[in-house]
């Protein structure tokens, strides 16, 4: 997993555990569509693969200080970032890198140069966004939950108006011939909103109807969704390759005990003078028997009928993103069937649900047999231990 997959791993975590749910603007959704539109820009803009991954980094940063409040949040993300590119062993002057673009996202900061323009453009870029009503009702309805600052309508859109046209501007060349005529057009349907005033409050009643809709869609965007599928099988497979590691350990612990007691123990075992060793290694060599016996039931995968009907797809019963559902399979049946379950939302996120939530199971039930594994392992080193001194004293 490179850096940027760690630092989007790390930030959805951040923002799922510590982040107030009253931030439903500033949250893991904004800062999703701030990494995308800085992708965008810094791809137009000509920016380098080397480049790109500080531009990256700063994105997904740039909001982790909300987890804190709002107040100075950038200083505090940049000092977040610092801290996860040392521990991952980031180069310095590449994390100062990132710590300093996110300073730029600062109200008020003026960019110093391409990398710190295109940070600044994708931060404000929901200005030239179609959505930018239903995002501005997000921001509005966070400040009044988050800061108690309420607004009526007009002041709201005077508010927007006035940030739009006298206090923001785009820096880069994509920014200014893009994103421009977009933010243009949300000025003028501000305007539109300013000038009406009091009137057409039946077209007010429908607008907020259609705003309402746009924001539950919004708050739940496919992409979020499909880094949450990502993230938590990315877990799953991590936590199940330490499991493997685990068990392996075991294994070659217990098979060094037991060919060390093949070898230097029970040959000397026929003499009458080491009869008071036989029970202590058959102790130590029935724990170490048992533990390998536990690690390898740990990591026996279960292979199952590999086989589907038609009718089962069509009922969605299958799950086809596990292996074991479809390895005997031929090809064009297999190819129909993957066409069939995305051409459905529901069936392809069930069957993700369902891969994940077996995947679940497997982690639970090898980690349930490491657990036990470890406890004999351990109560048969004690075990041998304390037989062995006994034989020695009674000798």
């Amino acid at each position: 997993m490179d850096i940027v997959q760690k630092a989007e791993s790390h930030v959805f975590h951040l923002f799922k555990d510590k982040l107030s749910p009253d931030y439903i603007y500033h949250n893991f959704n904004h800062t999703l569509r701030v990494v995308n539109n800085a992708a965008v820009i810094a791809e137009a803009e000509g920016v380098g693969k080397e480049d790109m991954e500080v531009i990256m980094l700063a994105a997904w940063f740039h909001d982790v200080g909300y987890i804190d409040g709002p107040e100075n949040h950038e200083e505090r993300g940049s000092h977040a970032a610092e801290k996860f590119l040392r521990e991952n062993g980031y180069p310095e002057e590449k994390a100062a890198r990132v710590s300093e673009l996110i300073k730029v996202t600062k109200i008020g900061a003026e960019p110093a140069n391409l990398y710190g323009k295109i940070i600044k453009d994708a931060d404000c870029s929901h200005f030239a966004d179609k959505n930018f009503p239903a995002l501005s009702e997000l921001l509005r309805e966070e400040w009044k939950v988050t800061q108690g600052k309420t607004f009526s309508d007009k002041e709201w859109a005077l508010g927007n108006r006035n940030v739009l046209m006298q206090q923001h501007r785009f820096f880069t060349d994509y920014g200014k011939q893009t994103l421009q005529p977009l933010k243009e057009a949300n000025i003028a349907l501000l305007q539109k909103e300013i000038s009406e005033g009091g009137e057409g409050k039946k077209k007010k009643k429908d607008k907020d109807k259609i705003n309402k809709k746009k924001l539950e869609k919004l708050e739940r965007p496919d992409r979020g969704i499909d880094t949450v599928f990502r993230v938590t099988l990315g877990n799953h497979t991590r936590l199940s390759d330490i499991a493997d590691s685990k068990a392996n350990i075991l294994l070659q612990v217990n098979a060094i005990i037991i060919s060390i007691a093949l070898t230097t123990l029970i040959p000397k075992l026929d003499s009458p003078s080491n009869a008071h060793l036989i029970i202590p290694t058959f102790i130590m060599m029935g724990f170490s028997v048992v533990s390998i016996i536990l690690a390898i039931m740990s990591t026996r995968p279960k292979v199952t009928s590999g086989t589907f009907t038609r009718e089962d797809i069509e009922a969605r019963k299958v799950n086809l993103l596990f292996f074991g559902n479809f390895y005997k399979m031929p090809l064009e049946e297999y190819e129909w069937a993957m066409n069939e379950m995305m051409k459905s939302r529901d069936y392809l996120y069930g069957s993700m649900i369902k891969d994940l939530y077996f995947l679940g199971l497997v982690l639970h039930r090898k980690y349930k047999l490491l657990r036990l594994t470890y406890a004999i392992f351990t109560i048969g080193i004690l075990a041998s231990v304390t037989a062995f001194i006994y034989a020695f004293k009674t000798l």
